[in-house]
Formats: C-alpha cells, structure tokens, sequence
C-alpha cells in the first residue's frame, strides 16, 4: 500500500520541486522516484535505522528526512542536492508523507479493528485501548447489519457499499467471506427503526435494480457501545437465518422482529419433534392436504374471522366452516378457539423448522 501511496505523492510533486526526489525505506531500498528506472534500486548511503526522525542528514548530493514512527523510522525521503532548498523541500515532503501515511494506515487499521470486534476476535479489556489509540468514538450508536448475495455477477457488492457509504470515519464496510458483507453504521442515538428498515431496503434496492444483484439483509439491534458491536453482529446472523426459514418471501429481517420465530428457532429439534407429537395425537400434520393448510394460512392472516376468509377464498361461509371441522376432526384442534389457533400456528412454525434446519439435539 505505502509504495503505491507514496509514488502517487511523488509524481505529483515531481513537476513542481524540479529535482530527483523519492523515499527509500528502511532495508535502503527506494521504494518511489520520480526517476522511475531507480525504484527497486538499494542506496547504500542510508541505514534508517542509524537515523535520528528529527534530523535532516545529506549523502552523496542528496538530501534525506526520515519519517514513520517513532522512535525508529520507517522512511526516508530524498531530494537531489545539499542547497537550502533541498533542505526545504525534504522537510514538507517527509511532513506530507508522514501525514498521509498516517490517515491511510489509521483508516485500514480501523477497519481490520471493527471486524476483529464484530467477529468477537479481540479481548474485550483491548477494545478501549485499541479504540483510545485509533482515536475511535466509542460511546455512539451504532447498528451491525449483514448483507448476504444470493446471486453474483461481475460487480463488486462491496465496492458498491463502499460507495454507498463514503464516509470511512463513521461507517464500515467488512468482507466476511465470499458472499457475506456486514455494514456497521453510525447513527443518531433516537433514530426510528423504520429509518433502519429503510435504509437496508435502499441497500436491496440499490443492488438488485441497478446492479442486478440481489441480496437478503439481516438487522441486528442498535447498540450504544463498540464493545457490544459482536452481540449486534450475531443477531443480525440470527435474523438472516430465521428470516431464510420462516420468512422466505422477504428481503429484509429484523432481529426486534422476529417474534415467536427466534425462540423456536433456538429449540432443540428433539424437543420440537415431542412438541408436534404431543399436538398432533390424533394423526400427523402432514396429512392435511395442500389446499387445507392453504385455507389455514388465510385463515390466520384474517385473524380468524370466519366471513372475511372465506370472502377472500371465495368460497361460501359453510364451505369454510366444512374445512374447519374436518380439521377439527383430524387433529383434535378447533381454530375458531383462540387457544387451539394459538398451538396449531406455532406447530406448522415448528414443522416450518424441522423442514428447513439441520438436527440441533
């Protein structure tokens, strides 16, 4: 990185100083020139490690300032010629590229640092010292949101996110592996959740309609301190895999919305399969038929309300309540009775489950 950066810096310079300059780093090799064929070259007239940062110092025809940390440097810069001038320029060269230097490596440092804490990789007594010493607001709120591709093509995910969110000093953009990208944001301590909803719906939208490539976003809950980035970062993986299971139509799930949801989605699959036996004694819930568990469904999204079913079935009223007691009759389970809906829409959830998870004992 500091070998593209600072040639970058040199090139720019080169018109305006008129003179050979560089920076040699500390095994003696120049590492950037504005004479390109000497880059790679060892100069044998500087030992970085014998020189003082402070100090100006001159060998053979040239003038040399190093910078980089103290108390050994990193660097050194080099300007043809011993003169006054040569003096003057060394020192705003060195002070340029040690500033620059500085940001870069702070802002790369800062994000290896946040996805050390997200990944919960880092001791939590070193996340105040290692926050202190990145000049790192810790106590502001921020939310972990974790964005999954489901399908790839030849743009980058994350240089789009990048992009999205420009300002690298409040949020971050983490590869977490091939297809995972997690985004901790910065925002205001009162802020809706809707806001959230919406601005990870912005993240859907951006993707799939601009570049074609769609994604699921999980939403973990805003937290007010760095240390608690990792719990925001895991509930964001929870709501992705909750969302996958019992949410399959949405885009989008929230770790505060998931409900009934997380809870059985936690359970151990022994337990909900005695759950489904104990509920279901008089014959198994699989041998409801496609078109009964459909009239369940609707049933349920009309919060039991027998005439608005079966207006939105377009069936007559009778026809419904035909479907409720031959229900009624295979499972022992009326769904016209609050408590027996309650059992029975938690079981098609645990069924939903076992369907789609892998054994957890």
């Amino acid at each position: 990185m500091s070998n593209r950066l600072f040639q970058g810096i040199v090139h720019q310079m080169r018109d305006t100083i008129e003179r050979t300059i560089g920076v040699v780093d500390e095994s003696s090799v120049i590492i950037a020139c504005s004479e390109l064929g000497k880059i790679g070259e060892v100069n044998e007239f500087v030992r970085l490690a014998n020189v003082s940062s402070t100090e100006l110092f001159t060998a053979s025809d040239y003038t040399f300032k190093a910078f980089g940390s103290r108390p050994k440097a990193e660097y050194a810069v080099f300007v043809a010629g011993t003169d006054e001038d040569a003096a003057k320029y060394a020192k705003i060269l060195a002070v340029s590229l040690d500033n620059i230097k500085q940001y870069y490596d702070e802002k790369y440092d800062r994000g290896n640092f946040i996805k050390n804490v997200i990944l919960d990789n880092i001791l939590p007594g070193d996340i105040y010292l290692k926050s202190h010493e990145l000049h790192f607001d810790s106590d502001v709120s921020r939310v972990c949101m974790l964005i999954k591709i489901t399908n790839k093509n030849d743009i980058s995910a994350y240089d789009v996110l990048q992009n999205l969110f420009p300002d690298k000093n409040k949020d971050f953009i983490v590869n977490i592996n091939e297809n995972d990208i997690a985004l901790v944001k910065e925002i205001k301590s009162n802020i809706d959740e809707k806001d959230i909803a919406k601005l990870a719906s912005s993240i859907v939208d951006t993707l799939s309609s601009e570049f074609y490539t769609h994604c699921t976003v999980g939403i973990g809950t805003v937290v007010d301190n760095i240390k608690d980035l990792a719990r925001s970062f895991k509930e964001a993986q929870v709501a992705l895999e909750v969302g996958k299971v019992f949410d399959t139509e949405k885009s989008i799930s929230n770790y505060n919305n998931l409900g009934i949801a997380r809870l059985i989605y936690q359970l151990p699959t022994t337990l909900c399969e005695m759950f489904l036996k104990e509920v279901f004694k008089r014959g198994p819930i699989d041998s409801l038929d496609h078109e009964t568990l459909f009239t369940i469904q609707r049933f349920f999204e009309n919060n039991l309300n027998v005439s608005e079913t079966s207006r939105k079935l377009f069936v007559h009223r009778n026809t419904l309540v035909y479907r409720l007691e031959k229900i009624k009759k295979i499972t022992g389970l009326d769904l016209r009775e609050f408590e027996d809906a309650i059992i029975f829409k938690v079981a098609l959830m645990v069924k939903k489950y076992l369907s789609n998870n892998p054994a957890k004992f």
